[in-house]
């Protein structure tokens, strides 16, 4: 078995699926797996006990996300 800890994994897993992201050509597909990213990325800032630069830009981009996509559904 590999010495990866569990927040090593969180912490590939969040890059794995921003990565994943950026492949998307809808923006309102490629803001829905950005954010659930951007949530790893908060969750994997936590589990390193505390580490304010991911959790600040990561909740800004989330919070980024959020507002264009709330924008994008209620003008439908």
């Amino acid at each position: 078995m590999s010495d990866i800890s569990l927040t090593e994994w969180v912490g590939y897993l969040a890059s794995l699926v921003l990565m994943i992201s950026f492949l998307m050509k809808n923006i309102n597909t490629l803001r829905i797996i950005n954010s659930i990213g951007a949530i790893l990325f908060v969750v994997y800032g936590i589990l390193l006990v505390t580490s304010w630069p991911i959790i600040i830009t990561n909740t800004f981009i989330l919070g980024v996300n959020i507002y264009y996509l709330t924008k994008h559904y209620r003008s439908n």
